[in-house]
């Protein structure tokens, strides 16, 4: 017996790929409305709403819960990987973010003239959140396509 086929699930490797472009669209809409310019560049930095490493993470996490159970070891690796890169995003890298601005605005002239350290590179917790709610519903509906 033949099970159905789905192409998202089958081959999980296009969830977070979904996911992937269509976080890095939506980024670009909101840089857009923050900004008033249209700056891809600025839409695959690290940074901004909504956290591309928590929506990618979670749409997979979800993926191999939907497919495998929660109960699986392969969710467990998952769900571990999604947590840590997580809490990166919203500690270690947003904290390595302040101290680049404390550095530009300090001491950035006198260390690199020539380049000021880039500052957005974590994310507020709201945009991690963010992020993780929109790709969970993305990956459910992509379940059931």
């Amino acid at each position: 017996m033949l099970e159905e086929y789905n192409v998202f699930y089958n081959t999980l490797i296009l969830v977070p790929a979904v996911t992937f472009l269509l976080s890095v669209i939506i980024k670009w809409i909101v840089v857009k409305a923050s900004t008033g310019i249209w700056d891809l560049e600025r839409a695959v930095w690290s940074g901004w709403m909504p956290s591309v490493h928590s929506s990618v993470v979670v749409s997979l996490a979800t993926a191999f819960a939907l497919k495998y159970g929660i109960h699986s070891d392969f969710f467990a690796i998952v769900m571990w990987f999604t947590v840590i890169i997580i809490y990166d995003a919203i500690n270690v890298r947003f904290e390595a973010g302040l101290h680049a601005k404390f550095i530009n605005e300090s001491l950035g002239e006198k260390l690199i003239p020539e380049k000021k350290l880039k500052e957005s590179l974590g994310h507020l917790p709201s945009e991690a959140f963010a992020g993780s709610m929109l790709w969970v519903i993305v990956a459910i509906i992509l379940f059931y396509v």
